[in-house]
């Protein structure tokens, strides 16, 4: 009887195991993939933790939605390269939805409304119009739509304004402090957070554009993900959560 009582344990206990194993299988990572320089989007905290409105939401939706996710620091300009490569999985870092950009992925749902701001010094004694104008340089991120702005609304319609590109937006605004640039086109929610930081700086005027954020994948989604992440943002916004990230980030 004890002989069959142990077999009996060891094909249930052999069977936890099984099961276990399939529920570990059932897991996938996906690497998100998000330029972790943009307050109040993405950012490292004094801690060199990876923090931010969009970051927090992949972690909720990989929770709800029963995946696992590892976030790395990636260059914006070559977040959708490396999306097409199939060297990331998910791009997260305040992307707007763009034609252009939908040629090559695809997009989840917006999640986020933004128009571009046109920061200024306080005592450049310039405003939106004259900072757009003039032979004044302005700063923009490398492979941004504020930099696509300036370039199609300005530029090529023979405004005298010229273009200085940067790696990241901090560097773009850093130098606006130190009055290497006249002005830095960036999205409000971003802008905002800028001049909250640095009490030199303003902002001179929104740019109404429209824009609309969403998170991106390979084109034809072949891991299947964006049903997840637009499934795990309804959750969110349902459970109120959604809210709670908002005010956390944004205090709106």
């Amino acid at each position: 009887m004890r002989k069959k009582a142990k077999i009996v344990a060891m094909v249930v206990f052999l069977g936890l195991v099984v099961c276990s194993g399939f529920s570990l299988a059932e897991k996938p990572t996906y690497i998100v993939a998000s330029d972790i320089s943009w307050p109040p989007f993405e950012w490292v905290d004094e801690q060199g933790n990876y923090v931010g409105f969009d970051l927090d939401v992949m972690r909720e939706i990989a929770k709800l939605e029963g995946y696992k996710i590892k976030i790395v620091d990636v260059a914006f300009d070559s977040i959708i390269p490396g999306i097409v490569a199939g060297k990331y999985d998910i791009g997260a870092s305040g992307f707007t939805i763009t034609a252009e950009r939908e040629k090559v992925v695809d997009f989840s749902k917006p999640y986020w409304n933004s128009d571009q701001a046109i920061i200024i010094r306080k005592d450049s004694g310039l405003n939106i119009i004259t900072a757009l104008s003039g032979g004044r340089t302005v700063g923009a991120q490398r492979g941004t739509t504020g930099a696509s702005w300036i370039k199609e609304n300005l530029i090529e319609k023979g405004v005298n304004v010229k273009l200085k590109l940067y790696e990241t937006y901090p560097l773009a605004v850093l130098d606006l402090v130190n009055g290497n640039i006249d002005a830095v086109i960036q999205d409000e929610p971003a802008s905002k957070a800028s001049v909250a930081k640095e009490k030199s700086i303003y902002i001179a005027g929104i740019i109404i554009t429209g824009e609309q954020f969403g998170f991106l994948v390979k084109e034809g989604d072949p891991k299947g993900i964006l049903p997840r992440i637009n499934e795990g943002m309804a959750k969110l916004k349902a459970s109120g959560k959604w809210d709670e990230l908002v005010a956390k980030y944004f205090g709106e």
